[in-house]
Formats: C-alpha cells, sequence, structure tokens
C-alpha cells in the first residue's frame, strides 16, 4: 500500500515538474536593445497612471529589500536594493534588482552600479523578460517622476529649472522637465556641469547656464531638482526664492541619506512618493529622527496631486517632493518596456 501512494506521488510529482518545465525561457534584452529602444517620454504616462493606481490602493509595493555587502578581501563594498510591483489590472508584474556603490569597479575599469529587471506573467506566474537595463530603466523611471512632481505640483510661471548633481539622474530629470514645458535651466555641481550644460542644451533646446555656487543656484531657481550621493545637505533654506520653490528631491534611498535640510522639509509641503519608504529612507526618515516631524506632517504622496484629492502648489509656499522610488514605477516602467522590445 505504501509502496503504491509513493509511486503515485512521484508519478504526481513529475508531472509537476514537467508542467513547470514546460514554460518558455524568458527572453533576455541586452543593455544595447535596452538603451536603443526606450527613453524618458516612454516612461512618463505610465508612471503618472502609477501614482494614480498607488494613491488609491490599487497597487502591491513591498517595502524594498536591502542587501549590503561590506569590505572584505573577496567581496565589496557594494549594496542591492531589490524592489518590485504589481498595478492592479495590468497582465505583468516587475521585480527589480539594484545593485550601486561597488566604487571599486573603477579600478577594474567597470561602472559602479549594475541592475536587472525581471518582467512577469502576471496570469501565469512565469517570467517573460530579463532586462539587462544596468540601472538605465531605474533612471527612467525616476526622471519620469520627475515630471509628475514639476507638472502637478509647480506652475508654468515658474520656468527657472535648477539642478544640483550632474549625474546620470539630473540627465533624465532634465529631459523629463523639458517633456514638461519650456525652461530656462541652471545647474550646480563639485564637478562635470559645464558638459552637463552643454549637452543638455544640445539636446532639449532649452538654455543652461552654470552656477558658482549652491546658493547662487538657489538664489534664481524656481524648481530645483536635487539628485546627489544625498552625503550632505545640498542647499539652505535662507538661499531659496521667498517667491516659493519646488524642490523635487530624489537623492535618499537609504537610512544613511538626506540632502535636505530639516528645516525646509518642516518648513512647507512635504510630498512623499510613499510615506511608508520615505520615512524609512527618504528625507522625511531624518526629520523624524529630529524630531521635527511625523509621518502626520506629511501633506500627501504624489499620487494624491496627481489625483486632484489634494491641490499642489497654492501660493508661495515651498514644496518638497521626496522621490525615493517605488515598486510600482518599476512595475510601470516593466510594462513599457515589454509591450515596446518584446515586438523587436
Amino acid at each position: 500500500m505504501f509502496a503504491s501512494l509513493a509511486r503515485t506521488s512521484i508519478r504526481r510529482s513529475a508531472g509537476a515538474i514537467r508542467s513547470v518545465s514546460a514554460f518558455p525561457a524568458p527572453r533576455l534584452f541586452d543593455y544595447d536593445t535596452v538603451t536603443a529602444n526606450l527613453s524618458v517620454p516612454d516612461a512618463i504616462e505610465s508612471v503618472e497612471e502609477a501614482f494614480k493606481a498607488l494613491a488609491r490602493g490599487k497597487v502591491d509595493v513591498p517595502m524594498p529589500m536591502h542587501i549590503g555587502i561590506d569590505e572584505s578581501d573577496v567581496a565589496g563594498p557594494g549594496d542591492c536594493h531589490i524592489k518590485g510591483g504589481y498595478i492592479s489590472g495590468t497582465p505583468t508584474f516587475t521585480v527589480k534588482l539594484a545593485c550601486v556603490s561597488f566604487y571599486k569597479n573603477v579600478e577594474r575599469d567597470l561602472p559602479p552600479g549594475s541592475g536587472i529587471f525581471v518582467v512577469v506573467n502576471a496570469v501565469t506566474g512565469a517570467p517573460l523578460g530579463v532586462f539587462q537595463e544596468n540601472r538605465f530603466m531605474t533612471d527612467l523611471r525616476t526622471g519620469a517622476a520627475g515630471a509628475v512632481a514639476m507638472k502637478h505640483c509647480s506652475t508654468p510661471e515658474q520656468n527657472v529649472v535648477g539642478f544640483i548633481g550632474t549625474g546620470a539622474i539630473a540627465r533624465n530629470m532634465a529631459r523629463a522637465a523639458a517633456a514638461v514645458r519650456p525652461f530656462e535651466g541652471i545647474a550646480y555641481a563639485f564637478e562635470g556641469v559645464e558638459e552637463f550644460c552643454q549637452e543638455m542644451e544640445a539636446e532639449t533646446g532649452m538654455p543652461f547656464k552654470v552656477a558658482a555656487t549652491s546658493e547662487a543656484l538657489c538664489g534664481e531657481a524656481d524648481v530645483i531638482f536635487t539628485q546627489t550621493p544625498g552625503g550632505g545637505f545640498v542647499l539652505e533654506k535662507e538661499w531659496l526664492k521667498p517667491s516659493g520653490v519646488t524642490i523635487i528631491a530624489s537623492g535618499s534611498d537609504q537610512p544613511t541619506k538626506q540632502e535636505l535640510p530639516n528645516d525646509v522639509l518642516a518648513g512647507g509641503k512635504y510630498i512623499s512618493d510613499l510615506t511608508k519608504q520615505t520615512s524609512k529612507v527618504g528625507e522625511l526618515r531624518g526629520a523624524m529622527a529630529a524630531g521635527v516631524m511625523t509621518e502626520a506632517d506629511v501633506y500627501a504622496e504624489l499620487g494624491d496631486v496627481v489625483n486632484g484629492d489634494k491641490p499642489g502648489r497654492e501660493g508661495n509656499e515651498i514644496i518638497v517632493v521626496d522621490l525615493t522610488g517605488t515598486g510600482a514605477q518599476d512595475a510601470a516602467i516593466g510594462q513599457v518596456a515589454w509591450d515596446k522590445l518584446s515586438q523587436l
């Protein structure tokens, strides 16, 4: 009897294995294919819709997973972030692995970051595509979130746009801002700022100039994008224009980072991309640790403003939009990438 049950169990297990192995292998899209076929404008509409769904509770977004790789003879230093999400009613969901801060890679003539997106069939649970994007898609969806924040949290009259930090994310923020409306750009960074201004002016058609200091930039800018490593404050409250400034901060995505002083965060409308996340790894975390803010002080999540449940700019207030990057954005750009690249 037991032998018969064992044989039946083995047959059932073999059948299960055969059914699982029947899934086709996921398609692999290499970095060159990804970068040649996706751009910031591809992502903006889908990311805007993702924020709407997030505010309505229609996105399953777990908290990010962080793996710290300490430096030793055989590893590191570096960090790995794992995010993902599913937007209700869409045919796929996405899981993303992003590796950052592997700074010793420079000695190996390699970039300090890498990453993949895995886009999964939401009907069968089978992986459809693996996108070797090396943070390109992450930066696209971050830029798209910047466009959404600028569109809904500033006014057309705010036409001087500043960029503190001029790396890959800043370039996507500039492209995103150009997709929202014409502007005059001004940028500040410790290095590479002249090249940034020349490239972005040529690409976007918007005028750009170099600021001598962060204070000088703040004295002119109506909208300020900050995208630095987050190791220290990049501006001061007294530097900001009294006519009202929108700050879109994307440099903080770990508990050790903070770009903005606490009096700036607490001194106006603070808008998070996802409060449960910004309270742990965003600008809000620092203000909460200092005891000057709680989650109750959050004016809105970005999706609430996009949906029209809360107004954006109403006067000359300071608005801070804290973008830590959500799994909803990853799910959105993952869907766009699959829809577009699977047709190749």
